[in-house]
C-alpha cells in the first residue's frame, strides 16, 4: 500500500477526482476509487470526493429541508408533493437528521420510532407503497426510504425541476445532438441545489489544493452536475486544469467536434481513464510525454491526442482505494420489498470491477465496438480474492459488487473453489450470462461461496430473437440456469428487452408467457424491461438491412457535433411495424405485468390481461419453464 505521505510526490500535480451529481447513495461509484489506486501506485496524490453523496447529505438536513421550504412557499405551482412538503415542513426538519442516520446504520433506536407510526410526515410516496411486515426492521427502512422519496418529491417540484435521488437534469444529455441546450441550462440562474453544489465544490478545493480536477460522468444524470462543478472551478480556481472522463463520455462524445464544451473543461479523456489521468498528471507536473486518448482545444478547434500503439493485455485486477471516501456516510435504501430488486441500493456494497471488458462480446445490440467491452482481458482468480481480502482489511466492509460485463462461468468457478480454500466469509453479486455452463454444481459452488444475487439478460425472451441477436442462449438454457440458482438461494434478477427490430406482437407476448412461468415457478425474483434504442458502436449499426432497418441519415453541422450514440431507423417495407405509439402501450403493459409479478400478484393471469389494447393469446406452451 502506498504512503499517504508521499515523499516523492512533492513537486508533482494533485489530482482531485470528483464524482459528481447523481448517483445511488448506498454505495461510492467505483471509477474515482480505481482511478485513486492507479495514480496512487505512481507516487500521485489522489484525494477523492464524492458531491453526489454530499449533495444529498447537504438536501437531507434540517438546514436544507428549511432552505427549501423557503423557497416551495414563494413557488406559485403546487402538486401533492409540494403541499404535504409545505403543511409538515417542521416536522421534515425535525425528523430529517435521525432518519438519515438510521439509514447511515448509525441510529438504530430510531427504528422503534418509524414503526411506531406519527412521527415521519407520511405523504404521497407512502399512498402508493406496500410496506409489508410492520414488525420488521426492513420495513422501519422502507419507510424512511419513502420520507426521503417524498422530500426528493418535493424539492423536483419547488425547488429544482432537474432534481431526481439519483440523476440530475438526465433529460439534457439523453440523446444531445447538439450541445446549446445544456450550455443554456448552465448560463440560467442557479437553483438551491446548484448553489449547494457550488459550496460543496468550493469546499473541497479549500481541503485538497489540486492542480487537476477529474471528474467521471457515468451516466447522462451526472453531465449536467459534473459541468456545474466544472463551472464553478472555472470561475473561483481559473488556474486549476479540468478533466472529462467515464461511461458516458466513452460512449456519447467520441464524435465531439463542438469546441464550446471547452469553455468549461481543458481535456475529454476516453477508454480506460488511467493511462490518460496520467499522462495528464505528468504532463501537468512538467514530465515532456505525450497525451494518451484525450481531446483538447487548440486555436479553437477539438483536437484529439494520437492513438498509442497496441497495448499489451494486462491480467492484473485493479484494487480500487476507497481511503477518503466516507464509506460510513452512505444510505442503505429499501425503496422496495422485493429482496432482489432493492438490492441496488440497499446496503454499501464495494463495487469491484474483475475482468477487462466482456468475455462473450458477441451480442448484435451491445457497444461491442468500444475498448471497455471489445477487449477482454480476464484476472487471475487468486488475484481476485486477495484484492477482496485486502479491501476487507482496509474498509471493514465484506459485500462485493462485481461491475463486469459479464462474469464468466469459468472465472466464477475459480473464484468460488479460492474463496472457498480461504474460508473467506464474504457476501457477493454480478453480471452473468444466463448460459448452460451454470450447472447445479457450479451454482451450489458459488452460493458456499458467498454469492447472493446475479443479474442476466433474457432480452426478448424468444429463441428467434436470441438467436438473431447472437446472445449465444436459448430460453431452455436460460430456465435450466435460473433454477440452478433458485435451489442455491441465489436471486436472480432478469434484464428483457422490446421493441427490437422485426419483433412481432405475438413475440412479445410470448416472451411475458415466459417471463411470468419463470416468476411463477420462483425461478427469478425480480425483472426490468426496456425498450431497444440502436447505439452507433453496435453490429446491428455496421449491417442494418440485416435486422430489417434503414438507418436514417444523421444531420451533421461541422463544429457543432455534441453528443452521437442512439441512431434513429426505419423499419424496410414488407417488415413487420410497430408504432412508436404503439410501442409505448406495449412497453405499459409490460412494466404493469412485472411490477405485480416481483411482488407476487397476478401470476395466475394470462400474459395478454396486462395490455390495454387487444392482444394476441400467448403461444408459448403453459408448461414449457417446468419442462426445461
Amino acid at each position: 500500500m502506498v504512503s499517504d505521505s508521499f515523499p516523492a510526490a512533492k513537486r508533482k500535480t494533485r489530482v482531485l477526482l470528483i464524482t459528481p451529481p447523481l448517483l445511488q447513495p448506498n454505495a461510492p461509484y467505483p471509477a474515482t476509487a480505481v482511478l485513486a489506486g492507479f495514480l496512487q501506485a505512481h507516487g500521485f496524490r489522489a484525494p477523492q470526493a464524492d458531491l453526489s453523496l454530499a449533495l444529498l447529505l447537504r438536501l437531507f438536513s434540517a438546514d436544507g429541508v428549511n432552505r427549501a421550504a423557503r423557497i416551495v412557499r414563494r413557488c406559485c405551482a403546487r402538486t401533492p408533493a409540494t403541499r404535504h412538503f409545505l403543511r409538515q415542513a417542521a416536522r421534515f426538519a425535525s425528523t430529517v437528521e435521525p432518519v438519515v442516520a438510521f439509514l447511515q446504520g448509525r441510529n438504530a433506536a430510531t427504528a422503534a420510532r418509524i414503526l411506531a407510526g406519527n412521527w415521519l410526515p407520511e405523504g404521497p410516496r407512502f399512498q402508493r407503497s406496500e410496506v409489508g411486515d410492520q414488525r420488521s426492521g426492513d420495513s422501519a427502512r422502507h419507510k424512511a426510504s419513502l420520507f426521503l422519496d417524498d422530500l426528493a418529491d418535493a424539492i423536483r417540484d419547488g425547488v429544482d425541476p432537474r432534481f431526481g435521488f439519483a440523476r440530475y437534469a438526465e433529460h439534457l444529455a439523453v440523446t444531445a445532438p447538439r450541445f446549446d441546450p445544456l450550455r443554456r441550462a448552465l448560463a440560467a440562474p442557479s437553483t438551491l441545489v446548484d448553489r449547494m453544489l457550488y459550496e460543496l465544490t468550493d469546499a473541497a478545493l479549500a481541503k485538497h489544493d489540486p492542480g487537476l480536477v477529474a471528474l467521471t460522468v457515468p451516466f447522462p444524470g451526472t453531465l449536467y452536475g459534473a459541468l456545474r462543478i466544472a463551472r464553478r472551478i472555472r470561475r473561483t480556481c481559473p488556474q486549476v486544469r479540468i478533466a472529462l472522463g467515464g461511461g458516458y463520455v466513452n460512449t456519447e462524445l467520441r464524435e465531439l467536434d463542438d469546441p464550446r464544451l471547452f469553455d468549461f473543461i481543458d481535456y475529454l479523456c476516453f477508454d480506460d481513464g488511467e493511462e490518460p489521468l496520467l499522462a495528464l498528471a505528468r504532463t501537468l507536473s512538467g514530465e515532456p510525454v505525450p497525451l494518451v486518448r484525450t481531446f483538447v482545444r487548440r486555436r479553437g478547434i477539438v483536437v484529439r491526442s494520437p492513438e498509442p500503439g497496441a497495448r499489451n493485455p494486462e491480467s492484473g485486477i485493479r484494487i480500487p482505494a476507497f481511503s477518503g471516501l466516507p464509506l460510513d456516510r452512505y444510505l442503505s435504501l429499501a425503496e422496495s420489498t422485493n429482496p432482489m430488486h432493492r438490492l441496488w441500493s440497499d446496503r454499501c456494497w464495494l463495487k469491484l470491477p474483475l475482468a477487462h471488458g466482456c468475455y462473450w462480446h458477441k451480442c448484435r445490440f451491445c457497444d461491442i465496438a468500444l475498448d471497455y467491452i471489445g477487449r477482454y482481458v480476464p484476472p487471475r482468480a487468486d488475484d481476485v480474492v486477495q484484492a477482496m481480502t485486502t479491501l476487507r482489511r482496509r474498509t471493514g466492509l465484506n459485500g462485493f459488487h462485481f461491475t463486469d460485463e459479464a462474469l464468466s462461468p469459468a472465472l466464477l468457478r475459480q473464484i468460488s473453489a479460492r474463496l472457498l480454500a480461504r474460508r473467506t466469509r464474504c457476501e457477493w453479486w454480478g453480471n452473468v450470462r444466463l448460459e448452460r455452463a451454470f450447472t447445479p454444481e457450479l451454482a451450489g459452488q458459488m452460493s458456499h461461496a458467498g454469492c447472493v444475487a446475479v443479474t442476466g439478460g433474457l432480452e426478448c425472451a424468444h429463441d428467434r430473437l436470441l438467436a438473431l441477436m447472437q446472445k449465444g442462449i436459448t430460453l431452455r438454457d436460460a430456465a435450466r440456469a435460473c433454477k440452478a440458482f433458485a435451489d442455491a438461494r441465489i436471486l436472480v434478477h432478469a434484464y428483457l428487452m422490446y421493441g427490437f427490430p422485426t419483433q412481432t406482437l405475438q413475440e412479445t407476448i410470448d416472451g411475458l408467457e415466459y417471463v411470468r412461468q419463470l416468476f411463477a415457478a420462483g425461478l427469478v425474483q425480480s425483472a426490468y424491461w426496456h425498450c431497444f434504442a440502436l447505439t452507433c458502436h453496435s453490429p446491428i449499426a455496421v449491417t442494418p438491412a440485416d435486422f430489417g432497418i434503414r438507418i436514417r441519415a444523421p444531420r451533421v453541422t461541422p463544429g457543432r457535433t455534441f453528443a452521437r450514440n442512439e441512431l434513429a431507423y426505419d423499419i424496410l417495407p414488407g417488415r413487420d411495424r410497430i408504432s412508436a405509439r404503439q410501442l409505448v402501450r406495449i412497453g405499459e403493459g409490460l412494466r404493469r405485468a412485472t411490477y405485480n409479478y416481483l411482488h407476487g400478484a397476478g401470476l395466475d393471469e394470462p400474459a395478454n390481461a396486462w395490455f390495454r389494447f387487444d392482444a394476441p393469446d400467448p403461444t408459448l406452451p403453459e408448461d414449457f419453464v417446468a419442462r426445461a
